[in-house]
């Protein structure tokens, strides 16, 4: 409780039994606001506080019977990193090697918070932030991240594109590359910048994001500028049909499976194959409307697609 400002401290802590927890549990309902614990025998809430130390594990009930696992990062505005998922009886712990895999997307990457810190609030962080935005409307979703300054990817799109976005829109991609983290010396006046700037950034996230909820792909550029949005893929003309992938999921004990796309999902899932089998340097976040997620990448080890089923490090 040393360690956190402006925490509301009990003057007679509370035991962590079923009765005392529904009694306060209305005023911590909202998100922000955390029930402080005392580490040790016996566990007892000692107060609610809104920041929290640097090195905390957090607890969160998601929804009934899902309950996640959570560690800080150190920076007050990124997203936590999960460290494991309880789902009924149910326990997935996620695997800290997976980003060290060949071929990891930086996007995982980052959802596993081992890559570099000064990413956390930097640009792959923005595709962390599109995925959780997509995950949320709960209507399912596609979006394709194309290399920006080619249009070889519009040979695996149906034309003429009806939502193509001209000139590209850029506010995204402009904040992105304005990039901006507190520091631990920041003034007030700094901080409150910061927070102006990703209050900002997640507005045009979420506009962005809330794109896929349209039938059809959302297109960006790999710096952030949408192209399009509800678009329908194709086959590019002489590529051959997807016939197989991988499918991984970063949870220890999780095997890998090599699979046909149709068991993944439905056409969503088998379009987004598609796409990334005929355009290699692409990557594809799929959204389900159950709340998977999956993140799909061309392996040049495996020589296949691959697919991260990642929805346990979104929640």
């Amino acid at each position: 409780m040393h360690q956190t400002a402006h925490a509301i401290v009990l003057d007679h802590p509370i035991p962590i039994e079923p009765t005392p927890l529904v009694r306060i549990a209305p005023a911590v309902e909202r998100p922000g606001i955390h029930l402080g614990v005392t580490p040790g025998a016996p566990l007892e809430v000692w107060g609610t506080t809104r920041a929290l130390p640097r090195h905390c594990c957090v607890i969160e009930v998601s929804e009934p019977g899902l309950i996640v696992v959570k560690h800080h990062r150190g920076d007050a505005l990124a997203k936590f990193v999960n460290v494991a998922v309880l789902q009924g009886d149910q326990i997935k712990v996620i695997d800290e090697h997976a980003s060290a895999l060949p071929d990891c997307p930086d996007l995982l990457a980052s959802l596993l918070g081992f890559d570099s810190p000064s990413s956390w609030a930097g640009s792959v962080n923005v595709l962390v932030q599109l995925a959780v935005s997509m995950r949320a409307h709960r209507r399912g979703g596609l979006m394709l991240l194309v290399p920006r300054g080619t249009d070889a990817w519009r040979q695996s799109i149906v034309q003429p594109m009806r939502y193509e976005v001209k000139p590209a829109y850029d506010e995204l991609a402009l904040l992105s590359r304005t990039e901006q983290a507190p520091s631990p010396m920041a003034s007030p006046r700094v901080e409150h910048g910061v927070r102006s700037w990703h209050e900002e950034l997640g507005r045009a996230v979420d506009a962005i994001a809330g794109l896929t909820a349209i039938d059809g792909a959302t297109v960006l550029s790999s710096e952030y500028e949408l192209l399009a949005f509800a678009v329908k893929i194709s086959r590019r003309r002489g590529a051959s049909p997807v016939e197989q992938l991988t499918l991984t999921e970063p949870v220890i004990g999780a095997p890998a499976e090599v699979i046909p796309p149709t068991q993944l999902g439905g056409t969503r899932h088998l379009s987004a194959a598609q796409f990334i089998h005929d355009q290699r340097d692409a990557l594809a976040l799929v959204a389900s409307q159950d709340g998977g997620f999956t993140v799909m990448a061309w392996s040049p080890c495996e020589g296949m697609v691959h697919a991260h089923r990642v929805e346990t490090l979104l929640l």
